[in-house]
């Protein structure tokens, strides 16, 4: 794929979700591994029975990342949407943003002080300029005005004295106490850009700044990128909605941490459910969901009540992936349910759901939103970090100066480590010794991206 340059005006308009990605990510701005294409023997298929043959079906990490980036390409072309300056905060621009007026749109006052007119001494004007008003009267040649900042400046100012650089003398005339530059303290009209100018590419995150330079630039709608649309199920009779466990039932993690993780990464998510472990519950749910994306929990392993493999098989779904070479995490999934459809299977273990949502939920996500893929980056390992013999492992990491330093509490099945980290660090098979350099997944708090996404 090679690089395409913006385009400008109404070409804008023709462009769709997948053109917009592809003006976003250039070949050398993709997520680990997503140039490495998929053997022949982890190509999709259709899904099948679950058996102790999974480890072996499991493909690698950085693979596994790379086709559920690769996966958002696919499908029906999304369209483009006309959002409210008010929603489209963190959305990707599917329009260059170019200036709906001159920044500023007239010449205006940088300071509180006055307008003067020629060199000082100045006889000042009984009412002063206020912002918001309409073009004041010019000023005569050794006349000054009071002003404020953002007024209007009247035809013929030579300059803006600031307040505390002038006098007022017993006769009500204004002196400088100290030289003046012409066209001191004016914010000339066009000094930030001029109408028609582009201000941001498409491909651009709206950020809250980038909020502020719209409404200033004219905008009251935005062209956008879609959020994608998740419907989370939540599967699994032991888990409880409220109070502490007991009698072996647990309480549901996952239901009050995914949402607005998902919404972190760019989602919409518009439907959480819990099903318990019913497998026509599951069927219908799916069969009947129309979001981009559906999220499970649980139920991807081979016990008895691990419904997300038959009921993928039943329905003719195609397993993108079907487990993944990383611990925790490692029965993971990635399906294509319809043309326009993917389903991803999370651990039912809740820092395995972690693993498995930064692993094929974010790629996925950022594809259909049209982000652009991070930069990776690595940090030295303040401590050792034990590995697995053969996969890759995730583990929860706080940031100290120019090190991570590995936390304890990261077993499959807890969040206290991942609660108190920054970021996730990837770690080869075999481990990673003090100092040696890793790989960091941020987490969408610590990385600042769009925290308001949250809410």
């Amino acid at each position: 794929m090679t690089a395409r340059s913006a385009p400008t005006g109404e070409d804008a308009e023709d462009l769709d979700v997948e053109e917009v990605l592809a003006l976003v990510n250039d070949p050398d701005s993709r997520t680990p591994g997503d140039g490495v294409p998929a053997p022949a023997s982890h190509g999709a298929h259709h899904a099948a029975p679950h058996t102790s043959e999974a480890h072996h079906r499991a493909i690698p990490w950085p693979e596994a990342r790379a086709i559920a980036a690769r996966a958002g390409r696919s499908g029906t072309r999304r369209a483009l949407v006309s959002v409210p300056l008010g929603a489209s905060l963190g959305l990707t621009l599917a329009a260059p943003l170019t200036a709906l007026t001159d920044l500023p749109s007239f010449d205006t006052s940088a300071m509180d002080g006055w307008a003067v007119s020629g060199p000082g001494p100045w006889d000042v004007r009984d009412e002063g300029l206020l912002a918001g008003h309409a073009e004041p009267e010019a000023l005569t040649d050794g006349e000054a005005v009071r002003i404020a900042t953002g007024a209007r400046i009247p035809q013929d100012t030579t300059a803006v004295l600031r307040t505390e650089h002038g006098r007022i003398d017993e006769k009500g005339r204004l002196h400088a106490t100290r030289d003046i530059q012409h066209g001191q303290d004016i914010r000339s009209r066009g000094q930030e850009c001029r109408s028609g100018d582009q201000l941001l590419p498409v491909g651009a995150l709206v950020t809250p700044a980038v909020l502020g330079l719209a409404a200033a630039a004219g905008y009251d709608t935005l062209t956008a990128v879609p959020r994608p649309r998740v419907h989370v199920f939540v599967l699994g009779d032991e888990l409880l909605t409220e109070g502490r466990p007991h009698d072996g039932l647990i309480r549901d993690a996952l239901g009050p941490m995914l949402p607005p993780w998902l919404r972190a990464l760019g989602a919409e998510v518009t439907s959480v459910r819990r099903l318990g472990d019913d497998a026509k519950a599951l069927r219908k749910a799916v069969t009947g969901s129309d979001a981009d994306l559906i999220v499970t929990t649980g139920g991807t392993a081979s016990g008895p009540v691990d419904h997300v493999h038959p009921t993928l098989r039943r329905i003719g779904a195609e397993l993108l992936v079907d487990g993944v070479k990383v611990r925790p995490g490692h029965p993971m999934l990635l399906a294509r349910t319809k043309e326009n459809q993917h389903l991803v299977g999370l651990p039912g273990n809740p820092l395995a759901a972690v693993s498995g949502l930064l692993t094929l939920a974010e790629p996925l996500l950022r594809t259909l939103a049209a982000r652009p893929a991070p930069e990776p980056y690595t940090l030295p390992l303040q401590d050792a970090a034990h590995g697995h013999p053969y996969d890759t492992r995730l583990i929860p990491v706080v940031l100290r100066g120019d090190s991570a330093v590995p936390l304890h509490y990261n077993g499959p099945a807890m969040l206290r480590g991942i609660a108190a980290a920054d970021a996730l660090a990837v770690v080869p098979p075999g481990g990673a010794r003090p100092g040696q350099e890793l790989e960091l997944l941020d987490l969408p708090w610590a990385s600042a991206g769009i925290g308001v996404c949250f809410t």
